[in-house]
């Protein structure tokens, strides 16, 4: 039983990787029996609770707030559907937010805020 989840390498791929590895036969066997399955999405989910919960408190205090709200969604999302979709969602989200703040903050866009900043302030 202890050598069923060892971790192996990998044919897909080419670097091991052997925590991942354990943990995607340990899910793999969870998932296989009823009542582990049970089991383990039921931790998992409280512990993805926990988190989002610790970092809903921590958003009005400085630090890493949202960070940990996110995390939490996260390890929610590796065995819920609809909160793997919000972490998707998310994900795209902040792509397209990072994209505009990059694309806004180029050399050329601040030198034309400034010109036009120049120029409301002399008119």
């Amino acid at each position: 039983m202890a050598t069923d989840l060892m971790p192996r390498p990998t044919e897909k791929t080419p670097h091991r990787q052997p925590v991942r590895d354990f943990f995607r036969r340990w899910r793999s066997w969870a998932h296989a029996h009823p009542v582990t399955r049970w089991v383990y999405k039921t931790i998992i989910g409280l512990i993805g609770l926990v988190v989002v919960v610790v970092g809903l408190i921590l958003v009005p205090l400085p630090g890493p707030g949202w960070l940990v709200v996110f995390i939490g969604i996260a390890i929610l999302g590796t065995e819920f559907p609809a909160a793997h979709r919000l972490n998707v969602f998310i994900k795209r989200q902040l792509q397209r937010f990072w994209l505009w703040w990059r694309a806004r903050n180029t050399p050329e866009a601040r030198s034309t805020r400034a010109a036009a900043a120049r120029a409301k302030r002399e008119s």
